[in-house]
């Protein structure tokens, strides 16, 4: 399976536009830039794209787990914070973060905390950041 977006950049660094765009059409010319990833303006930006495919990844991955065990989340909420650092002369994305709240009928704490952390390593997205990954992991009920 392949999947594929991609990014057009016109101009410098910091006055410089660029947009990106996915196959499905679900982000179609989404602009970005230095503003939007470094000065809190409008607009998208890697790191925030990462976040939502960390948080999408693991959600899933956990859905399938918890069905493997034999249950079914009512809902699994997952935030992502992509952290983003100078290192060095340049730039790292050194963390992602991941927040879960979920309401899962019939599970323990125990049980949770053990898939949720089976999730969190498995998942395809955290195998692919070279980053520190963590999980704050909370059940309700």
């Amino acid at each position: 399976m392949k999947k594929k977006a991609w990014a057009v950049w016109s101009g410098s660094l910091k006055d410089g536009l660029g947009s990106i765009s996915t196959e499905t059409g679900v982000l179609k010319e989404a602009p970005y830039g230095f503003k939007s990833r470094f000065e809190g303006g409008k607009g998208t930006n890697p790191e925030e794209l990462i976040g939502a495919a960390h948080a999408g990844c693991f959600s899933m991955a956990l859905s399938m787990i918890l069905g493997n065990e034999g249950f079914t989340a009512d809902k699994i909420e997952t935030h992502a914070e992509v952290t983003l650092e100078k290192v060095g002369e340049g730039f790292e994305i050194t963390a992602s973060h991941l927040i879960l709240t979920a309401k899962i009928p019939g599970i323990d704490q125990a049980k949770f905390d053990e898939i949720a952390n089976k999730a969190k390593a498995g998942c395809p997205v955290s195998k692919l950041l070279n980053a520190k990954i963590s999980l704050d992991a909370t059940l309700t009920s």
